[in-house]
């Protein structure tokens, strides 16, 4: 047949200097059916080196010992480098006052307990164990969650930066072919219409190079939507640059109050506020139903700021929460990047205010960086 497997015993450290205490300790345990095995310390370094050399379950610890105290125990433990996991203490003394007793808890202590009530102690090491091992699990999802979230904050940091990049490289595209064919066709009508007086192919040319008009405004606007040059000017004249364009394509009255004591601003910053504006105002044009944009930009106390408010119907709560609104937690995330953060205030049928403020202290992390 075949044999049942035996139970692990668990590992016990007991802080005690009586060897009579110890060894009724030890019979107290037996005598509850707990499989342990419990090694007995009596000094602080004794302590010490016990759990920097081996592992153990719980500790068990009397109050008061030669020269010290088990909450001198206590504040040792937490600072012993090799303990990657603190087991649960437990006060086990006939020396100590409930007030001293509630202390311990406090300070993180697990539980106490009287020397003469051992009977319950093989109860209340398994109760502090399980606790433990509840808190440390918690411990372990909080650290895997933060780890995720760093991750995905990476994940999104690089996702941003690709599109950058690529939206850079399909700019150059447009500029050097379709530019460069755009400027040959011109100057194709151009031959044409100096060399043909017939009244009817003036007309198509005449047609032909208003067409040809539209298209090089549409692909300079597209490369500056791509890949905004004007930053090269610095963010002010960008952010006017785009507060105009959007007047004149929405019709909608919108003013700029810039107030920047530093022009050199980082590049990266300078484009996280320049997509933040741009997608602002994207989703204004579409959802808003406004008639006045305000737009405020300053760097005051250090910290860059972009507030563009506007006095629409507001976006509902359950709007903003469902789970494929991508634009304004992507302008979340891309100020995540560079250090910075979003505001987003909004009430139904009284506006939205979206601020971006980003510290304009040296980042370790450059954040964006837009491909030239």
């Amino acid at each position: 047949m075949q044999q049942l497997a035996r139970p692990t015993a668990i590992q016990l450290l007991h802080l005690e200097d009586s060897t009579l205490d110890h060894d009724i300790v030890r019979q107290a345990l037996r005598r509850a059916g707990l499989v342990c095995e419990l090694t007995r310390v009596e000094s602080l370094d004794g302590f010490v080196r016990a759990l920097s050399r081996e592992h153990y379950d719980a500790v068990l610890a009397d109050y008061r010992l030669p020269g010290f105290t088990a909450l001198d125990a206590w504040q040792a433990m937490q600072g012993i480098p090799a303990l990657h996991w603190t087991p649960p203490f437990i006060l086990l003394s006939g020396a100590i006052g409930e007030t001293a007793a509630v202390n311990a808890i406090q300070l993180g202590m697990s539980d106490y307990l009287l020397k003469d009530d051992l009977g319950k102690l093989a109860h209340v090491i398994q109760r502090a164990m399980e606790v433990r091992q509840a808190q440390r699990e918690r411990e372990l999802a909080v650290e895997e969650l933060a780890a995720s979230e760093q991750r995905l904050a990476r994940f999104a940091e690089h996702l941003q930066s690709s599109i950058e990049q690529e939206r850079a490289a399909i700019a150059r595209e447009i500029h050097d072919d379709i530019g460069g064919s755009l400027a040959a066709i011109q100057f194709d009508l151009s031959w044409i219409s100096r060399h043909h007086s017939d009244p009817e192919t003036l007309t198509h040319v005449q047609a032909a190079t208003d067409m040809l008009r539209h298209a090089i405004g549409a692909s300079q606007r597209i490369m500056m939507n791509l890949r905004p040059a004007i930053l090269d000017q610095g963010l002010h004249a960008a952010i006017d640059w785009l507060a105009r364009e959007f007047e004149r394509r929405t019709g909608i009255r919108t003013t700029l109050r810039a107030i920047l004591h530093d022009p050199d601003v980082r590049r990266d910053l300078q484009l996280t506020a320049y997509r933040t504006a741009q997608e602002a105002l994207t989703n204004i044009s579409k959802h808003a139903r406004c008639s006045e944009v305000h737009i405020e930009l300053s760097d005051a106390e250090g910290v860059l700021t972009l507030e563009i408010a506007d006095n629409g119907q507001g976006i509902a709560a359950e709007e903003r929460e469902k789970p494929r609104s991508f634009g304004l937690k992507g302008l979340q995330e891309r100020a995540r990047t560079v250090g910075g953060w979003l505001d987003i205030s909004s009430r139904t049928g009284a506006g939205t205010s979206i601020t971006l403020s980003i510290p304009l202290s040296p980042q370790s992390n450059p954040g964006l960086v837009e491909e030239a």
